[in-house]
């Protein structure tokens, strides 16, 4: 077992948030919004449509920020559980695994941040959509308590679906066409011709949250098949997973290219190719390695990049 400082708790806890996994997360949010007050402030200037409220940014920000967090949690306790956390694993260890949180302490943190999202979705979806309670509400709650139900049932459970390699798929959804497209909407408002516009940077962003997961699948190959945890990573095998690390890279690439190309009026935007030197890096230092411990590093790498991808996508879309 990999030795720690168990004499504070505080420390303890920052570890099972895994703060490192945050900006990744954060920053769909602030791509969907961005998105949000662009097509608004462009397409309909002559309207009275408000183009963008705080308000609604910053929950978003705190539910996305809880969710992820009650994610962490969840993934700490149910590889625990499963045994997938063990001295075998590459990587930071994993609170509940090495004895600094007790598995029902960490139960009850679960059960916390469940109901704390969603409080927090909740009054997103209220303030998003002025106060309406239309069928709109309830469609937007009930995709709320599928992120919930999402996050813990990740590796928690009999059924966990990341141990049946279908994690890079609710990565995609979660983090990519919802997390962009759901923010999106209760910014701007609900409708088929704008969310038609904003789906390849949707696609974009959730091909580069897919490849963070997919890079730490790459590392944990060897364990996850030793305890029963089939990812997609693991079904493909190394070869086959750098060259659909390849897939997810390339096409959120290819997707912000066409994008920017067909937004005439968004010349300013070719800014996110400052990220493209990170992005090609990455991937030639992906296909170089062989030794499955050495992805580690890269994970904070891609997901850094993928942030800054995001971070300079949006400030092109609001300059």
């Amino acid at each position: 077992m990999k030795s720690i400082n168990k004499a504070n708790p505080i420390i303890s806890w920052l570890r099972a948030f895994r703060l490192r996994t945050l900006p990744l997360s954060l920053s769909t949010i602030t791509l969907g919004n961005a998105l949000a007050y662009y097509v608004c402030s462009n397409f309909f200037q002559e309207s009275d449509r408000i183009c963008f409220s705080w308000l609604v940014f910053g929950l978003a920000l705190l539910t996305t920020l809880l969710l992820q967090i009650l994610s962490n949690l969840a993934n700490d306790y149910g590889d625990s559980q499963k045994g997938a956390d063990n001295e075998n694993r590459i990587g930071p260890a994993r609170t509940v695994q090495s004895g600094l949180i007790g598995s029902a302490t960490m139960k009850k943190a679960i059960i916390l941040f469940s109901v704390l999202s969603f409080v927090a979705g909740i009054a997103l979806v209220f303030f998003g959509l002025r106060g309406e309670f239309n069928l709109s509400f309830f469609i937007f709650i009930l995709l709320g308590l599928a992120a919930i139900a999402a996050a813990i049932k990740y590796t928690v459970g009999k059924s966990a679906y990341g141990y049946r390699g279908l994690g890079d798929l609710f990565v995609f959804l979660f983090f990519g066409l919802l997390g962009v497209g759901g923010s999106f909407a209760l910014q701007f408002g609900i409708d088929f011709f704008a969310l038609i516009r904003i789906l390849l940077p949707a696609i974009a962003m959730g091909l580069l949250s897919t490849g963070v997961l997919n890079l730490n699948n790459m590392r944990d190959i060897e364990n996850d098949l030793a305890v029963g945890k089939i990812t997609l990573a693991a079904r493909l095998g190394l070869k086959k997973a750098k060259i659909y690390h390849t897939f997810l890279i390339v096409g959120a690439i290819l997707c912000s290219l066409v994008f920017t190309f067909l937004m005439t009026d968004l010349s300013q935007n070719w800014i996110w190719l400052l990220s493209l030197p990170i992005l090609l890096l990455h991937l030639k230092t992906v296909h170089s390695i062989n030794e499955n411990r050495l992805f580690d590093p890269l994970l904070k790498q891609l997901a850094l990049g993928s942030a800054f991808w995001a971070s300079l996508f949006s400030v092109g879309l609001v300059l």
